[in-house]
Order: structure tokens, then sequence, then C-alpha cells
């Protein structure tokens, strides 16, 4: 593994690791170019696609929230460190082959649809029938088989999103009660479409 995963980056998302605040690639002190994820890092982060966390050993040095110690005890993960886990596999399939950050501070995964949307890529109908599957899935797994599909969409036409954003939202689908607070959200940022384009 090529990149240094020190004590303080950890406490920070892979993703901000690597991202400015002006949404460009930090800067490596050294070289002064810009410092990018490593290609066997966003490999690793892939192998996780479709599997439990922890499953993946080669994702083990990249995840950066604390294990429950309670639940560790158990031989069990939180919610926190699943969704991490989640996360952090899409935005390896995100940022594949991708020249710029496919992380970007305020761009919830609703308005990043809406710009796929508007994007003239794909079918309006099928993407709308896409995001409504994913707003109805019943289950974790479910929700992330729509979302890699979606984020493959993303990819595909350089939309970024916003990662914290996203492992939130994967965070508090796993209880059914705050499932309507996130698809609200979605809604709200989805369906903007229905207005005139922002002048951004």
């Amino acid at each position: 593994m090529t990149t240094e995963h020190t004590t303080a980056a950890k406490r920070r998302p892979y993703w901000d690791q690597y991202t400015a605040h002006d949404h460009t690639w930090r800067t490596d002190h050294r070289t002064k170019q810009p410092r990018r994820p490593p290609g066997e890092d966003l490999a690793a982060m892939r192998s996780g696609l479709g599997r439990p966390a922890m499953d993946s050993p080669r994702m083990w040095p990249l995840y950066s929230c604390e294990v429950d110690d309670v639940l560790a005890l158990r031989d069990e993960v939180s919610d926190e460190q699943k969704a991490e886990h989640a996360a952090l596999a899409l935005y390896g399939l995100h940022q594949q082959s991708q020249s710029t950050p496919m992380h970007r501070r305020g761009i919830k995964l609703g308005e990043a649809l809406r710009a796929l949307r508007r994007s003239g890529k794909f079918s309006e109908e099928a993407l709308d029938t896409r995001v409504a599957q994913l707003a109805g899935a019943t289950s974790v797994p479910a929700l992330l088989v729509h979302l890699r599909g979606l984020i493959t969409q993303l990819r595909t036409v350089g939309q970024p999103l916003d990662y914290n954003h996203l492992m939130a939202d994967i965070q508090a689908w796993h209880r059914t009660d705050r499932r309507p607070q996130v698809r609200l959200k979605w809604a709200i940022g989805y369906q903007a479409w229905k207005d005139k384009a922002p002048a951004d």
C-alpha cells in the first residue's frame, strides 16, 4: 500500500484526505503536485462491493470510523462501520478512471441524480424508475444494489457527490424509522428538476 495512513488522517473519511475545499485534489507539500487516491486503494475499495463490512481485508487500512468495542466483543460491527464500508466501496467505483474528485462537499445524492437526469445521457423515464426503486428499497442490501447502478451512471457523466452525506444516508437506512427522512431529502433534491435550472 503506497498511501500513508497516519493516525491524524484516519480521523477523516478517506475521500476527505484527498479532496481540497475548492473541490480539487489536495497538493502534496513535497512535490507540489496533486495528490490523488492511489489506484490500488480504489481497487481495494471495489473489492468490498457486495460484501459485508470487514469482509475484505484489503479495505481494513482505509476505514476511519471508530470501532464499537461493545459490538466488537460480540464479533459485530456498528451501523456506522457498515455505512462507511458501503460508501468506500461506492467511492472506489465512482472515482475509478476519473481525473477530478468524485467527492464534492454539498452535493447530496438527490442533487447529483438531478444533474444526471439533466445530462441527457440516459432516458429520463428509465432514470425516474431507478430512483424510485432506490427510494423504495426495503433493506440495506437492496439499497446498495440500486446505489451501485446509479453510481455507475454518475461516473459515466463525471458527476460528483458528497460522500459524507451519502455515508450518513446509508447509516440512517439501517433504521426503518429514519428512512422517510432520507427519502424526503432525496426527493427534494431530485424533484427540483421540475423547476427552472439554477444559474450555476
